[in-house]
């Protein structure tokens, strides 16, 4: 009901589970599924996995509360294109929708940096070392432009602080998730931080 006003979206199928829901996406090939986290059987969380594991793999946009941070951030970490609030308006989640179809991380800079301060998960110095050890195929330029990314930063807002053209920022974002194998800005955010990146001048 709350995306039939949207004429450029279409509800193919609705699940009241997670492997419905996989299901579900196997048959009917979907852009982006909305997903819940807690449900009965198979969890939202799971669900995620299972889907972005697939290939073609839909966006997958986590519907939650914000004390249920460290679910999200593993539903991110899967390869979620985000998370909305589930009293999110219906305009705002339809425009999140259309985000997600284009492989747009629907988390505005603020969450992100909310999100990422909460992490309290255990083993991260194991974590960490892995996560500097992937930043290394970076050049020193990617590298900054990374933890820029890592702080919620636009790449307007990246051009502007580093001085560089916006295209060039572009293109140090596109060469960043190619050589780290990565989905979208948020898993940047969080790899940079598992590295204990998450200030431009921490770069030594």
């Amino acid at each position: 009901m709350m995306l039939s006003g949207a004429p450029d979206l279409r509800v193919v199928a609705e699940a009241s589970d997670g492997a419905e829901a996989v299901e579900l996406a196997r048959r009917h090939r979907p852009d982006v599924v909305l997903m819940d986290i807690r449900m009965p059987g198979t969890d939202g969380l799971t669900a995620t996995e299972m889907l972005r594991s697939r290939s073609p793999a839909p966006q997958v946009m986590m519907l939650t509360t914000f004390d249920a941070d460290a679910h999200v951030l593993r539903a991110l970490r899967a390869g979620a294109a985000g998370y909305l609030l589930k009293d999110t308006p219906p305009d705002e989640l339809v425009v999140a929708i259309r985000h997600a179809a284009q492989g747009r991380p629907v988390l505005s800079p603020e969450v992100t940096r909310r999100l990422i301060a909460r992490v309290a998960e255990s083993g991260q110095d194991s974590r960490g070392a892995a996560a500097r050890r992937r930043l290394d195929v970076l050049s020193e330029r990617e590298r900054v432009i990374a933890v820029e990314i890592g702080a919620g930063r636009s790449n307007a807002e990246i051009a502007a602080r580093q001085h560089l053209g916006l295209t060039t920022v572009k293109s140090h974002a596109s060469a960043i998730l190619a050589k780290l194998d990565l989905n979208n800005r948020v898993q940047v955010a969080l790899l940079v931080h598992d590295a204990g990146l998450d200030q431009p001048d921490r770069l030594g």
